[in-house]
């Protein structure tokens, strides 16, 4: 008897070794339930054809259409046998549009015998065009008979696509969809022995189909309803699980022991907030209880804060700090580039004035030592940063992922605060957690406003606080789309304004996709392409010599980019805030966390190659003082094509979250559950994160539930299933991890 699920039993043992070798190597696909888990993307009925006018370029197909006619040709070739090669051409049709197929060489034999005019068939290849028609060369193709009986060319019966719908797989130019079709087949009937992961309390309270009867469905449906009630079932499946994961971590941190840190009365945060030169915003101030609450008490806190760029998140994060150092404990802030730890040390030091000159002569009575680590310092300065955390003489170090070595130790670690946590992986900041004597708490902040329904999944482990509103004296940012390919004089307007604002006393950013001194093809590629290039993406070496020399002569330009001596970054970005330059050229180092308030103009070349939020984000470092912002969003992009509708939307509004869910809807979901951003590799294949906002949160309430009530889910072994498969190792680990 075999002792193995049927769902865990290997494909070799059930497929054979090569198929399931295609399998493993290009879908990622091991056991039949992943298998059964590799849902179609969609299903063509029966008696219809694709609509082949709207095919993707570049992309693998598969379609369903009618053979219209079929040529072979004859023509002298060298290399033929005989000196004569041959081609076949197919013209397939769906009755409006029609596309062209193209066999050659000893390859023309089967598809001619095969693809008469009339015969109906499934056929996968790549989208090209050829003399301005669509073509697929050398398609794989599967017959489509009228009768799901009649024996194939063997003597075999052909797979039945007997019901109404034909299902297409996300397939490969390996692996055509048929054959991941037929491989289904075979593995179907083990589906009775699904383990269901959901409670049946759950499943029959929400009128769900069982596991076994939504895999049916979902892979052999009649009807278009079946489609629907397995997504339905399928999409729970996915929610609960993850929420349930998620809410197991909550649970765990909800039983680790921490440091209360209550700051004293009339200590380091009263003397900061004494100075400040003007009033916190009512949701700064609203945030900061949030947070001294979760910090007083005997858990650690894991908290969320997000807000929209410029909405005083650093503020907000820094009282944080002084309150825990307040309460005799140490902060740490972790930032993704050694620019950022350069900012926020010059920034937050600025901000503290005497406060931050513990130990110093002019110290306030209340200081605390302010130290930066970062991997490029010399072997002196990091000596003694290092001595001043572990004898406890810096209450706060701000530093990159140079923070998590080993032989940094701390005095008494007591707040973790992660600046744009999705260029961290959760390894990273767990790391920096296990430094304390004591779990310490958690603050991780995000400047990328984030749907509900992702703050739910990506970060659910996290109770979430939002700053929605912009401190007093911003200004606001007028946007603009300059098409420099239609409109050339634009871009010669652009830099007139950027001299305009340079004339008033004011500087300005322009920013380039990769910094010009790469080896051919090494270039940095482009987060967002949507249309072949036409040459690779500006540089800023090359578009700063051309601006000094041309458009923007007798102005201060400088270039800013990530592979500069740390030294000289942080030399640039001095002089550029003390007003000595004025023009900054950049690549994305400036994208976060850099407070110029002089500075109102930028130019961001390419824009089209840059993603939506990266887009608002780079904006967000103008119209940071009194007076107001200008962002012009250059593109060669014509005027129909999906990027140029996308910077549309960007210079439409100055609403982060409303970003967010364009830039959502444009990328898939796995881009947001990634690995760099949650530890969990991407589970969500039906559920989807914006739609299902009301699927995620009734999941997340029913997993919270179920958790409080029976951590260990005893008695759902169906459930303890499912969380093993989507959890890996790593994910486990993350999820142990105090």
């Amino acid at each position: 008897m075999d002792l193995v699920p049927a769902l865990e039993r290997p494909l070799k043992n059930v497929l054979g070794a090569a198929t399931a070798k295609v399998m493993a190597e290009h879908l990622g696909l091991h056991t039949v339930g992943d298998l059964l888990h590799h849902y179609p993307r969609r299903y063509e009925e029966r008696g219809q054809l694709t609509h082949l006018a709207d095919l993707p370029m570049d992309e693998h197909v598969t379609v369903v259409a009618q053979v219209a006619d079929a040529r072979l040709h004859t023509f002298a070739s060298a290399r033929a046998p005989r000196g004569k090669g041959q081609r076949l051409e197919v013209t397939i049709t769906d009755g409006s549009g029609r596309v062209q197929l193209v066999f050659f060489g000893n390859g023309v034999h089967k598809p001619h015998k095969d693809l008469l005019p009339g015969t109906r068939a499934m056929f996968a290849g790549k989208v090209s065009v050829f003399n301005r028609r669509l073509q697929l060369a050398h398609p794989a193709y599967e017959l489509l008979r009228g009768d799901p009986d009649e024996p194939g060319e063997q003597g075999e019966a052909v797979e039945s696509w007997a019901g109404a719908l034909i299902p297409l797989y996300p397939a490969t130019a390996k692996l055509e969809s048929w054959k991941i079709g037929k491989a289904v087949q075979t593995v179907l009937p083990g589906v009775q022995e699904a383990l269901d992961p959901l409670p049946d309390a759950l499943r029959e309270g929400r009128g769900l189909v069982s596991l076994p009867e939504a895999l049916v469905k979902i892979h052999r449906p009649q009807t278009k309803a079946d489609v629907a009630d397995a997504r339905a079932r399928l999409k729970w499946d996915e929610a609960f699980v993850l929420q349930v994961a998620l809410a197991r971590r909550r649970h765990t941190d909800a039983q680790l022991p921490a440091v209360p840190r209550v700051p004293r009365p009339d200590g380091l945060l009263t003397a900061f907030d004494d100075r400040l030169p003007f009033t916190l915003t009512e949701g700064q101030q609203r945030v900061s209880r949030e947070i001294f609450d979760d910090l007083a008490t005997e858990h650690p806190m894991h908290r969320l804060l997000q807000g929209e760029v410029g909405s005083g998140k650093t503020m907000v994060a820094l009282r944080a700090m002084l309150a825990v150092v307040d309460a005799g404990g140490q902060a740490a802030l972790l930032a993704p580039t050694e620019v950022l730890a350069q900012q926020h040390h010059r920034s937050v030091t600025e901000m503290m004035g005497e406060l931050a000159e513990g130990g110093m002569l002019g110290g306030s009575e209340h200081a605390t030592k302010v130290v930066l680590l970062t991997g490029s310092m010399g072997a002196a300065a990091r000596r003694q940063a290092l001595l001043d955390l572990v004898t406890g003489e810096a209450g706060i170090v701000i530093g990159t992922h140079a923070l998590i070595e080993d032989k940094v130790q701390f005095h008494d670690l007591g707040l973790v605060v992660v600046d744009e946590q999705h260029r961290f992986g959760v390894e990273q900041r767990d790391a920096l957690r296990g430094k304390g004597k004591q779990p310490p708490h958690l603050l991780v902040m995000t400047a990328t406003p984030i749907p509900r329904t992702v703050a739910m999944t990506v970060f659910g482990d996290l109770e979430t606080s939002v700053l929605d509103q912009l401190p007093a004296g911003r200004s606001p940012i007028a946007s603009h789309v300059v098409p420099a390919a239609d409109k050339p004089h634009f871009l010669a307007r652009a830099w007139e304004r950027v001299r305009e604002e340079v004339a008033a006393g004011h500087q300005a950013y322009v920013v380039c996709p990769r910094i010009g001194d790469e080896e051919e093809g090494t270039g940095k590629r482009t987060p967002v392409q949507d249309d072949a290039e036409k040459r690779p993406p500006l540089a800023v070496l090359d578009v700063a010599d051309q601006l000094a020399k041309g458009p923007l002569q007798g102005l201060r330009v400088e270039v800013l980019h990530g592979r500069m001596a740390p030294d000289d970054k942080d030399a640039v970005m001095r002089r550029f805030a003390a007003g000595d330059a004025d023009v900054l050229v950049a690549t994305t180092v400036i994208e976060v966390g850099v407070n110029v308030p002089n500075a109102t103009a930028m130019v961001i070349m390419d824009a089209d190659r840059f993603g939506v939020s990266q887009l608002h984000q780079l904006r967000g470092r103008v119209g940071r003082g009194a007076a107001p912002g200008v962002c012009l969003l250059v593109t060669e992009m014509p005027e129909a094509s999906p990027a140029r509708q996308r910077l549309n939307a960007v210079a439409a509004t100055l609403d982060g979250f409303e970003l967010s869910r364009i830039d959502l809807e444009q990328r898939r979901e796995g881009d947001v559950l990634g690995q760099a951003q949650s530890g969990a590799r991407s589970s969500l294949r039906v559920l989807e994160v914006i739609e299902d906002e009301e699927i995620i949160a009734e999941a997340r309430q029913e997993a919270t539930a179920l958790v409080a009530a029976d951590p260990d889910l005893t008695g759902l072994p169906g459930l303890r299933t499912a969380l093993d498969a989507l959890l890996d190792e790593e994910r486990e680990q993350y999820l142990e991890k105090g």
